[in-house]
């Protein structure tokens, strides 16, 4: 996806394709927090395969009543290529290659104190994160990340010059209590 389609999504320009995948997104969420994801891949797919096998048997009771020969259903995804290319692959392989490298040396350089400020940064939010991680777990965060992206950006939109009014104030308040 380009970052584009995904503006569209959080700002529900199409509200349909945006209400699917947000539903979708919480509803995996919310079950990975009910069920272990073991389960939860189980569910979906006999879910996907009580569809299909359903549909299949549709249309076959379709077809010998009605004495037609369109053949199988699902011919015309059955004869569609399916594989990774190798350079789709290595584009991306390459491009999390060198994300993964930048955080190894930046962590480095972070642990083992190249910049004495940077990691004193770096303490106070593993710090921080250790309070967070005492209230939340992963997955409610995600939830709660999940809910923020998709309701965020539309409540900001309606009411930007109230929450600029606000954050100017705010602003305003912090820059005089860091002068004092």
């Amino acid at each position: 996806m380009d970052a584009e389609r995904v503006v569209e999504l959080v700002y529900w320009r199409d509200v349909k394709t945006t209400g699917v995948v947000f539903g979708a997104a919480l509803l995996l969420l919310l079950s990975l927090s009910v069920c272990s994801i073991v389960s939860v891949c189980s569910y979906i797919g006999l879910a996907l395969l009580s569809v299909t096998i359903c549909f299949r048997i549709y249309k076959g009771i379709l077809q010998a009543i009605q004495k037609s020969d369109e053949g199988h259903p699902f011919k015309l995804y059955l004869d569609q290529e399916v594989a990774l290319s190798a350079d789709l692959v290595h584009k991306y392989s390459d491009g999390i290659l060198e994300k993964l490298n930048w955080t190894i040396k930046e962590l480095r350089r972070l642990f083992l104190v190249e910049d004495l400020v940077d990691s004193v940064k770096f303490a106070i939010l593993m710090w921080i994160l250790t309070y967070v991680g005492a209230l939340f777990n992963g997955l409610t965060l995600l939830i709660l990340g999940l809910v923020g992206a998709f309701s965020c950006p539309i409540i900001y939109e309606k009411h930007q010059a109230q929450i600029d009014h606000y954050l100017a104030l705010v602003t305003n308040q912090v820059k005089d209590i860091v002068e004092k």
